[in-house]
């Protein structure tokens, strides 16, 4: 990791590269888009001959691209009795936190005569986009699938490439029966599009890599995606944080992926150096956590706390530690937040229930993480009385006349009149 100061000679060019950081996410998807719109394109015209071709190319397909539920059920039971206990208790602790973060349907009389509220739909059917390149990742489909499941959605859909045996056991727990072994750009243009074996959906949430991330942005004028949710980043906000528990998750989230963005910010000059020596420690060996920690990693020295705070609201990352819950104060944009040296990310890739996919690029100055909401519809409903009609019918026509639009105004005079000209 490189350190850099914000103070002295050093200062612009810690704020260029924090300008350079801000960019990132549009940055690198585009790099990627010119390919990924070549094979979403070749998806959408040809369905699923160029599915197949690319799920060979990419994902090394030689059989089926649709997986059984025997395949699941017999993952599930394959599984040791360490992994069932685990899987269990994240998925219980998931379903637990997305049952608590419902939508709640409500009506109320805002004016005497005039009830209006809202009533919460689920969505018909989404796409779970789980990874499965370079690591298994059972606890994504847990993340995905159990949030939907628990607004009520009727066809959840999973797909990933290669899914490991891991991966198929937690598609058994989660009650998944429509999954397929297909990855990348051409998965989400599949789930977008559709084609003769996969019908398409209505949304497509989960996290991925750059090109799944720039495809999700392409299919979001075909149908919904949550976010984008590509390659990790970290950052953690310190004064008096373990240096070695500090590098301990910069390490471990630089491991997901060569683009992971890894970054500490501090006022605090010793702590500084010593996460620099922990994290160069600790990385030591571990290929992919080099790689992105040299390409990315950084530790801003600020020259306040104050500053520490901006610096980190400007790159609202995915994942954020800070020292303690006074900091909740400050924080503005993050994806999640985790408190205090006893609070490791890791524990919220997995088990603690809040969901870990999270917003990237800067995209958490505009929404949180995955939740049951992103599943759902919440509808608004209205229902006047005649009374009530009467009282606010005037200020509804002056406001159409204003507009100009005078069967607005004439539709409201037709109503109040009980349906007379």
């Amino acid at each position: 990791m490189k350190l850099i100061k914000t103070t002295g000679r050093a200062k612009a060019n810690a704020y260029e590269l924090l300008a350079t950081l801000e960019r990132r996410g549009a940055v690198k998807t585009a790099e990627v888009e010119p390919i990924v719109r070549k094979i979403m394109r070749d998806v959408q015209k040809n369905g699923d001959k160029a599915l197949l071709k690319y799920a060979a190319q990419f994902d090394s397909l030689n059989g089926p691209i649709r997986v059984t539920q025997e395949e699941m059920l017999a993952a599930w039971n394959e599984t040791s009795p360490e992994l069932k206990a685990a899987l269990q208790t994240a998925a219980e602790n998931i379903r637990s936190f997305a049952e608590q973060q419902k939508a709640e349907e409500w009506m109320t009389q805002n004016t005497p005569g005039v009830t209006v509220g809202q009533i919460v739909r689920p969505l018909e059917s989404v796409g779970c986009y789980v990874p499965g390149g370079r690591f298994p990742l059972p606890s994504t489909l847990l993340m995905t699938a159990i949030p939907a499941s628990v607004a009520g959605v009727k066809r959840i859909v999973v797909c990933s490439p290669k899914p490991a045996r891991e991966t198929l056991a937690a598609a058994h727990l989660a009650g998944i029966t429509e999954m397929y072994r297909t990855g990348g750009a051409q998965a989400i243009a599949a789930l977008a599009y559709g084609t003769q074996t996969i019908t398409h959906v209505d949304k497509i949430v989960g996290p991925g890599n750059l090109y799944v991330t720039a495809a999700k942005i392409i299919a979001s004028t075909e149908c919904g995606i949550d976010m984008p949710a590509g390659p990790t980043e970290i950052v953690v906000t310190s004064e008096k944080g373990n240096a070695a528990g500090i590098a301990a998750d910069l390490v471990a989230q630089a491991e997901h992926d060569p683009e992971t963005l890894a970054v500490f910010v501090t006022a605090n000059e010793q702590l500084a150096r010593d996460v620099v020596a922990e994290t160069k420690l600790q990385a030591k060996g571990n290929k992919l956590a080099e790689i992105s920690l040299k390409a990315r990693g950084t530790v801003f020295l600020c020259g306040d706390i104050e500053e520490t705070h901006t610096i980190t609201n400007r790159l609202a990352p995915e994942h954020l530690t800070v020292d303690s819950d006074k900091d909740l104060k400050w924080v503005i944009n993050a994806g999640s937040v985790f408190i205090g040296n006893y609070s490791p990310q890791s524990m919220g890739d997995y088990i603690s229930g809040p969901n870990h996919v999270l917003p990237t690029g800067r995209v958490g100055r505009m929404r949180g993480g995955l939740s049951v909401n992103d599943f759902l519809k919440v509808i608004t409903v209205q229902n006047y009385t005649r009374s009530g009609l009467a009282t606010l019918a005037p200020h509804a026509i002056a406001l159409a006349e204003a507009e100009g639009l005078i069967a607005h105004a004439n539709s409201v005079r037709i109503r109040r009149k009980g349906g007379k000209r």
